[in-house]
């Protein structure tokens, strides 16, 4: 196994730590991009508006049917 300097290892110590501080910072922009609600909102719409409806049809279901229940 080759021997390294102490400048080569310095040298390697300060690549690994700018490749480290460019990962954080694009990780840490993926993180904000996943838990901006709001543009999650909005790229899926059309998944939401559905799901609402269908959430509203079955507690509409429900209560109406307990209504029922209550009269008889």
């Amino acid at each position: 196994m080759a021997q390294r300097s102490s400048a080569e290892i310095r040298n390697s110590i300060e690549a690994n730590r700018a490749e480290l501080a460019v990962s954080i910072e694009k990780l840490r922009g993926e993180v904000a991009e996943l838990t901006d609600w709001r543009a999650q909102l909005q790229r899926h719409r059309k998944e939401v508006l559905i799901g609402a409806a269908v959430a509203g049809f079955l507690v509409g279901s429900v209560l109406i049917g307990r209504r029922r229940g209550r009269r008889r």
